[in-house]
């Protein structure tokens, strides 16, 4: 096990090299530079001489090709050093760490709604296979999953937030309302709640709906295995047959799965968190791929890369656990 985990933990920075060199080198020749956004947004009575827009691209380290600033890049994060934001003139982890805790906030409900019901609903879509109410089931998941997020986003907005406005079902955007310093902490942790219902929501649903398809397609195969067979020929309740010999060997694709939803814990959505105007993580990656903010846009590609690298490292490992005859001695 352990020298499977050094190979591939080896493999793996070679990928991680890979995946940010190709992307430093992509995002570098995106047209404008932050130097030009911020040309483009000052006013034309404080435009800057050459002389100066020279002398701020050598401090950035903007004066040099793409390919030797990517190395001192790579070198400065080996010793721990994620630069600085170009634009908030401040370190990335400062510009970074705030919007974690609002991108997990979202994420984990979401993973952790979708997974508490995708098993049930799948497992009861297995049991009752082909008749009416699996039948309308299926069709309204298949629904779900077809429809697209920022719609059913835009669509909630609409409701809650304009037409519903001054009722007691009123939803606005963003994380916390004006108040929010005012109220006490149950009244924080209430009005953070209520903000984030409509954004879970958008998160959970299509996961949901692939997830419990993904379960149930799943079990349909295990059930017509000999063992399941004999499981209920020994007198065994359909539960324990389903669940106890049925789920447990449809294990290793959900643990694949399982392995696959670690990086989206961080990586948040552009668009969801940009409709709701919620501060998380992919609305600070849309925000710095805007303002050309190379620092900020690396350092998140890079901990995308890590967790989708750590999720199938994690997710062989895995196997190993749940199917005994995985062994990687």
């Amino acid at each position: 096990m352990l020298n499977y985990i050094i190979r591939r933990l080896a493999i793996g920075s070679i990928t991680l090299l890979m995946i940010t060199f190709v992307v430093y080198g992509l995002i570098r020749n995106m047209p404008g530079t932050p130097l030009t956004v911020d040309l483009a947004e000052s006013s034309p009575d404080k435009q800057i001489s050459a002389e100066e827009l020279k002398r701020r691209a050598e401090i950035y380290g903007l004066d040099k090709p793409w390919y030797v600033a990517y190395w001192k890049w790579a070198g400065n994060v080996l010793q721990g050093n994620l630069g600085r934001s170009i634009q908030e003139k401040q370190p990335v982890m400062r510009v970074i760490l705030p919007r974690i805790g609002p991108t997990l906030l979202l994420s984990v409900t979401s993973l952790a709604l979708s997974y508490l019901l995708a098993v049930p609903l799948g497992l009861y879509g297995s049991a009752r296979s082909g008749r009416l109410d699996e039948r309308t089931t299926s069709v309204f998941m298949f629904m779900l999953y077809s429809f697209p997020s920022f719609v059913a986003a835009l669509l909630l907005l609409n409701l809650f937030y304009v037409k519903l406005d001054g009722t007691l079902f009123h939803l606005k955007p963003g994380m916390v309302s004006d108040n929010y310093p005012q109220l006490t902490m149950g009244g924080k942790v209430l009005d953070v709640f209520k903000h984030s219902i409509l954004p879970v929501f958008c998160y959970t649903y299509g996961s949901l709906a692939y997830y419990s398809r993904f379960v149930k397609a799943n079990m349909e195969e295990v059930i017509r295995q000999d063992y399941m067979r004999t499981a209920r020929a020994k007198g065994l309740s359909p539960l324990t047959v389903l669940v106890k010999h049925g789920f447990r060997n449809t294990m290793i694709p959900f643990v694949t799965m399982l392995g696959l939803t670690l990086p989206g814990l961080l990586s948040g959505s552009v668009i969801l968190e940009e409709i709701f105007s919620w501060p998380g993580m992919g609305r600070l990656f849309f925000s710095a791929i805007t303002t050309r903010d190379y620092e900020v846009i690396m350092t998140e590609i890079l901990i995308y890369t890590l967790m989708t690298l750590a999720g199938q490292l994690v997710a062989d490992i895995l196997y190993a656990f749940v199917d005994p005859r995985v062994t990687y001695s």
